[in-house]
């Protein structure tokens, strides 16, 4: 071809044709995947004349493009919830008509991986807890959320039943997709004695590891229901004949594996003593104390954990915010 071929310049049609040639463009950009020089390379065009058309679709509403958030936010009800409980930061997604529980904690779940992922500049060093909700965070962490991410485990997480969800290796998955490492607590969530906790305190390994998630300024946790299909069940630590002494004596549903009643304070002292790990007044004084919680089941959980100040950014679906908005006057 000479070089007068090659600077030729060919008109664009208009009207019909341009159109034609508008969708001609859009679907070999949009469909097919090429690349502008490929597709003037193709219809004997400029890159700046398929520049041009493809603009041009867009305007007249040949091409329509769509952003669809797979959480939508509700940016008014974020702002009613920071102001009402003095929060950091409020994200609530909902899941749109479906009452689908699961539907939301997928929602919950995403905003919360898109929120940690989000954070400038990045996290150096990061408390979890596990469960359920927190294995669901980990999942939607967007690979390479992090780098070099140092995660520590904030309560004893060493199951005695395998479970199916494999919800005590929160941490390992949190640094795995932050290119980091994860310092672990060893121990179980909840020992058999007062005098045990005390000694496996007390012991330099385990000390350390707590004085590490003592020292992280950012901590992300769930809470826990009380009911008989609590993961702390799940996992052998308790049974439901316990869940029943622990509701008989005022307890609502668990907080880092600590179980605290309607004030905001422990439900049971002599279990609690039994309990290994971060408490939940430790928690005021973290920079980002990030609690995930979607369902019905923890909605008192979230109001009581608020009014406490153990969360100072909540990452939840609608129907929770309203139902601690609603409440947030009531004793």
């Amino acid at each position: 071809m000479n070089s007068s071929a090659q600077n030729a310049v060919v008109r664009l049609p208009s009207d019909e044709l341009r159109e034609q040639l508008m969708v001609q463009v859009a679907k070999l950009y949009y469909e097919l995947e090429k690349t502008q020089s490929e597709i003037a390379a193709e219809v004997g065009l400029t890159r700046w004349q398929v520049s041009r058309l493809m603009r041009e679709a867009r305007e007249l509403g040949v091409v329509r493009i769509e952003i669809l958030p797979r959480a939508q936010r509700r940016p008014n009800i974020e702002v009613d919830l920071q102001r009402a409980f003095d929060l950091r930061e409020a994200i609530v997604v909902s899941a749109g008509p479906s009452d689908d529980e699961g539907i939301s904690l997928v929602s919950v779940a995403q905003a919360a991986g898109q929120y940690l992922a989000g954070i400038n500049p990045k996290i150096e060093l990061i408390g979890v807890s596990w469960g359920r909700t927190m294995a669901a965070v980990a999942r939607w962490l967007p690979p390479g959320w992090n780098d070099n991410v140092h995660v520590v485990l904030v309560n004893g997480a060493t199951t005695l039943r395998s479970t199916r969800d494999h919800t005590n290796l929160v941490a390992e998955r949190f640094a795995e997709t932050g290119n980091g490492r994860a310092t672990l607590l060893p121990v179980p969530a909840i020992v058999g004695k007062k005098s045990t906790r005390e000694v496996l305190d007390r012991d330099p390994v385990i000390a350390n590891v707590l004085a590490l998630a003592e020292a992280a300024p950012i901590v992300c946790f769930s809470v826990g229901a009380l009911s008989p299909q609590s993961v702390l069940v799940d996992s052998g630590y308790l049974n439901p004949t316990e869940i029943e002494v622990l509701a008989a004596r005022g307890a609502i549903g668990d907080i880092l594996g600590h179980f605290i009643d309607a004030n905001g304070g422990i439900a049971d002292p002599e279990l609690d003593a039994r309990t290994l790990g971060l408490r939940p007044e430790q928690l005021r004084d973290k920079e980002r104390a990030v609690a995930v919680s979607a369902g019905r089941a923890k909605r008192r959980m979230v109001l009581t954990c608020l009014r406490a100040g153990y969360i100072n950014v909540l990452v939840t679906d609608e129907a929770t915010a309203l139902y601690c908005l609603e409440r947030r006057n009531e004793r």
